[in-house]
């Protein structure tokens, strides 16, 4: 008999910790690893992929099985919220075929058509580091990624088992005003982090929405079927932009709603 104990993945919980979206609330996740333990990603593996192995397939499979059920990817983890006596985490995806552009949201790709975005393999650069650290430091100084060194932000990027790629946007002079890094699932995208310069010349911009916007179209272009942008929580100001990308699909206890609003 074959032992298949390997082929099924162990989960953990971690400790409660102070919710970073609810004052007053602790958070607990739910994760398991994604990456295959005789798999090793380095720089130069990334840079010579040629194309999807068994265990890389297994850990893209697993990857997408569990967007399904409402997990995200941090670098080889995949996690969920499993709070007690908490359930207002709620995973969000844009359906693509459905979506409709907003009138405030022509004017933003508007505003950006003179950007330029380029789709590159998840490398990091001093480059992003430098924008990435000014964004924490004006948006989410007192998050979880304050204080983010070089080499934490390459971990975020470059440690990822599945089909990861960075997103940049810049200015037709070449100045780098935005970055996404984004996973490539087979039927969608999901997008795991973005940052984007918040000078005041760049704020009417508004440039989190345009790289949002920008997904939906690449997603598109390419026949998927879905943005998956995370979780939404209701009473949190860090997510209300969510709420303007309509339709949503939230992902409830009877699977994934379409939603014309959330309330």
């Amino acid at each position: 008999m074959t032992d298949q104990s390997s082929h099924f993945p162990k989960f953990y919980v971690t400790a409660p910790n102070a919710c970073p979206y609810l004052e007053g609330k602790t958070e607990r996740k739910i994760f398991t690893e994604l990456r295959p333990e005789q798999l090793a990603y380095d720089r130069e593996a990334i840079l010579n992929y040629q194309g999807p192995d068994t265990n890389r397939q297994r850990a893209e499979d697993l990857h997408h099985s569990l967007a399904l059920v409402g997990f995200r990817r941090s670098q080889d983890i995949a996690y969920r919220p499993a709070c007690e006596g908490c359930h207002e985490c709620k995973s969000v995806r844009i359906p693509v075929i459905l979506f409709k552009e907003t009138k405030t949201q022509k004017r933003i790709l508007s505003k950006n058509k003179d950007i330029i975005f380029e789709i590159k393999p998840n490398i990091a650069t001093k480059e992003q580091y430098s924008l990435i650290v000014n964004y924490i430091n004006s948006r989410h100084f007192d998050g979880g990624m304050a204080g983010i060194t070089f080499h934490e932000y390459r971990d975020m990027v470059e440690s990822s088992p599945v089909s990861t790629v960075i997103i940049e946007y810049r200015l037709p002079d070449g100045t780098l005003v935005g970055a996404a890094l984004t996973d490539q699932m087979q039927d969608s995208l999901s997008m795991v982090y973005s940052f984007f310069d918040v000078s005041p010349p760049m704020i009417r911009r508004s440039l989190g929405v345009f790289i949002v916007l920008n997904h939906i179209n690449i997603a598109k272009s390419r026949n998927l079927d879905h943005i998956y942008l995370g979780y939404f929580v209701k009473d949190s100001p860090k997510m209300s932009y969510k709420r303007n990308f309509q339709p949503l699909e939230i992902l409830t206890s009877n699977g994934w709603k379409l939603l014309n609003k959330l309330n």
